[in-house]
């Protein structure tokens, strides 16, 4: 490994001494390494056997993230499209975190960043939502887009695996079918973070909120705030000032479960019948 992140070290013109390389949590997926060198601290992460577009979708969304100006995230400096099974890297920034409470503004920079729009829904290719592959299209509603792509796509995975069969199937597949009863067709097509857990957002020295991990598209912004609220890891106060700079809809409660369902979903897929219930419970709900 340790040649391996010295040769990735040269595709970024940093040819000094290796100071230090630390294996460092960074989530299931990947290695992830602290790498210190002469010139500055890095981080990476490292994978192999992977889709060749498994790092150039996290590179890209953290640079439309930080197009908009609203809200900081790592500097990308390389990232590696492999062919087969070879080693994959993914070069950042390394940003030291902080204890200061950052939940002003990271309410604050989230409302700014939903503020950037697209004129269509969906992303214009692939991507992931952990270790799944998300498919993705631009499509005219919001509607069309989420029952197509998102909930269509965990059906299309949960059916291959098997953990969603027989009434949970009709249930989905029914939900898919009347999911204009339940969510808005044309609401701002806001640029998502899409993977907004509590461990995809962190406080650096300076105090700032620093947003990690992305799964961009353009969607509803009460789709990304459901999911902050299904497995917690957000200041008690963060809604509330999220709120202040764009106020949610009206029913936002209504149409947070069916948000939720989603990623639900996707950790039904993932992790197995524990999360089971949950969607059960959801669809139910909505569709008897």
């Amino acid at each position: 490994m340790e040649l391996f992140i010295r040769e990735t070290l040269e595709k970024v013109n940093d040819t000094s001494t290796v100071r230090s390389i630390k294996s460092v949590s960074g989530g299931d997926i990947n290695q992830s390494f602290y790498v210190e060198t002469n010139l500055r601290p890095y981080f990476i992460k490292v994978n192999e056997k992977v889709a060749s577009h498994f790092f150039q979708v996290e590179a890209e969304g953290l640079g439309l993230i930080k197009e908009t100006g609203t809200i900081r995230v790592p500097e990308v400096f390389h990232y590696d499209c492999p062919d087969g099974d070879e080693k994959a890297a993914l070069v950042m920034e390394w940003i030291e975190k902080g204890s200061s409470d950052a939940s002003h503004s990271l309410g604050k920079s989230l409302a700014h960043m939903h503020q950037h729009t697209s004129v269509k829904y969906g992303y214009g290719k692939p991507t992931f939502v952990g270790e799944l592959d998300q498919p993705n299209e631009w499509c005219p509603s919001w509607t069309e887009y989420y029952s197509r792509y998102r909930l269509g796509g965990q059906l299309k995975t949960g059916v291959t695996k098997g953990t969603i069969s027989g009434l949970r199937e009709e249930r989905l597949r029914k939900l898919i079918d009347e999911i204009e009863g339940f969510i808005p067709e044309k609401p701002k097509a806001s640029l998502l973070h899409g993977d907004l857990w509590g461990g995809n957002w962190m406080t650096s020295r300076d105090g700032d909120p620093v947003l990690i991990d992305p799964s961009t598209l353009y969607g509803d912004h009460a789709f990304e705030l459901a999911f902050t609220e299904l497995f917690g890891g957000f200041p008690s106060n963060f809604l509330d000032q999220y709120n202040a700079y764009f106020a949610l809809p009206d029913d936002y409660q209504d149409t947070k479960p069916i948000y939720q369902l989603f990623y639900l979903l996707v950790h039904l897929n993932i992790f197995g019948e524990m999360y089971g219930s949950q969607v059960d419970r959801i669809l139910k709900t909505y569709v008897g």
